[in-house]
């Protein structure tokens, strides 16, 4: 650094000390390298060099009247609070406030809170199995998961927790309402709900259970079409989804005619298991990008050569219940014009958390960026529209009165393989009886549309005739 010639900055002792207190890793360097300034700018002074001296902008440093207002309400609760409070647990309630008021997604993770989210990443985790956020001061249910106590019970995405046991949620913090839902194994909670469409509350008791989530699920559902289910994008969720399109192949013993991807009530999770999950089905582009005030917060992601699918038609089925990372990957295939999007609309939460440790037991979990699709879309509050919506609706099928073709008049002219289509058509109604079962109607008109697009291929016609020869 010059001397004299050059215009130094003085940094306070106080902000520099304040830094380093409450720092991440790239925040303490950035400490360490300002106090260097300091010590190289008192040593000029020491050396009587001519130095000077850009004081900081007033506007830009520490609001002292605030922080008078936050030490006497500190004081004043020590001293006249109806029972002794310790100071630890009053820092930490401040630590808390001031995080839980930027955002739903952000929160401050004690170490019991910081033990949860690994655990939950990594798959399995106790108590009810369901996505929640906060909405309007109420628990809001993002999405119930797959196979767990709480899916079983009948919670539905979108219902609002008012009660759990006897305890109101008003007022409640997330953690604290999570704090409650999880439990000992064995016991039950009982939750209170509205529920669109309901007149009044409804009462739904859940056991709680470990929950194992099992995060891709496949299956062939009529010969050549494949159905994928991602139920929580966790670390290895990537590698299985390749998995699993490899393995309905492999069954199926050639290429799929179709695939239908399903991340309804999807809640999300990990930001890099969708990117991977997008990059197994593009061939190369964008795939998302992050914006965020530091630089560590805009990243951007992109997808490697080859589409293991080879160009299959694919159907993503999307809701209210897809959230965060499921939209990373239906906004990705929709841009590209990889995937037809249908279903309803999507949760929009799509904004970043970091999880900053700041020692080996406390963390915070706070709101760095928003999430961008590859043309620049923000999923923030506005989600994923899909292409076709296809509201959910119960199957239900109509007896049709009896007809007559020409294969039932008497003497009439003998088809060709007429014994063996009526004996194909008799074992089909059979199948799609058996595939109804299901009563998804939202399944039905996706796997409708893959036979659409299968028929129209040239691909497809061609096979169409050569079947026919």
């Amino acid at each position: 650094m010059k001397r004299v010639r050059s215009t130094l900055h003085a940094f306070p002792l106080r902000s520099i000390a304040l830094a380093t207190c409450f720092a991440t890793a790239s925040g303490l360097a950035w400490a360490q390298e300002k106090n260097s300034a300091t010590e190289q700018l008192l040593e000029g002074i020491r050396d009587g060099e001519r130095v000077e001296i850009r004081l900081p902008d007033p506007e830009k440093q520490l609001p002292l009247e605030d922080l008078r207002k936050f030490t006497e309400v500190f004081s004043r609760i020590k001293d006249a609070y109806v029972e002794e409070v310790d100071d630890r647990q009053l820092l930490e309630s401040a630590i808390k406030g001031m995080l839980s008021d930027l955002d739903p997604h952000s929160t401050y993770l004690a170490p019991k809170d910081y033990e949860d989210l690994e655990e939950s990443t990594s798959g399995e985790f106790g108590g009810l199995g369901i996505e929640v956020g906060m909405e309007n001061g109420f628990v809001k249910v993002i999405a119930p998961i797959d196979d767990t106590p709480a899916q079983k019970a009948g919670v539905q995405a979108g219902d609002l927790i008012i009660k759990l046991d006897e305890k109101p949620v008003k007022g409640m913090g997330l953690e604290e309402a999570v704090q409650m839902m999880r439990g000992k194994p064995g016991t039950i909670l009982t939750l209170t709900i509205m529920r669109e469409g309901e007149t009044g509350p409804i009462e739904i008791k859940v056991e709680r259970d470990i929950i194992k989530v099992t995060s891709v699920k496949s299956r062939m559902l009529e010969n050549g079409y494949g159905y994928v289910r991602i139920t929580q994008f966790q670390a290895d969720t990537g590698s299985q989804f390749r998995d699993a399109l490899g393995n309905l192949e492999g069954e199926l013993g050639r290429d799929l005619d179709g695939l239908i991807i399903d991340l309804r009530n999807n809640p999300g999770g990990v930001l890099q298991a969708a990117v991977e999950s997008a990059d197994v089905l593009l061939d190369e582009g964008l795939i998302v990008y992050t914006e965020g005030r530091i630089q560590s917060s805009r990243l951007r992601f992109s997808a490697g050569a080859g589409d293991v699918m080879e160009g299959t038609p694919i159907v993503v089925l999307i809701n209210g219940g897809s959230a965060s990372a499921s939209e990373i990957l239906a906004g990705a295939l929709q841009d590209h014009e990889r995937a037809v999007i249908m279903g309803t609309q999507s949760f929009g939460k799509g904004s970043v958390q970091t999880v900053i440790p700041l020692d080996e037991t406390h963390a915070i979990k706070m709101t760095t960026a928003r999430y961008y699709t590859p043309n620049g879309r923000s999923i923030q509050a506005t989600g994923i529209k899909p292409d076709i919506e296809v509201r959910p609706a119960e199957l239900k099928e109509l007896d049709s009165k009896p007809f007559f073709t020409e294969a039932d008049l008497s003497g009439h002219l003998e088809g060709q393989d007429e014994n063996k289509k009526q004996q194909d058509n008799k074992t089909l109604a059979e199948d799609e009886t058996a595939s109804l079962a299901d009563r998804d109607y939202q399944l039905r008109s996706a796997l409708n549309l893959l036979k659409g697009i299968r028929i129209l291929s040239p691909q497809g016609k061609g096979k169409a005739e050569g079947s026919s020869q």
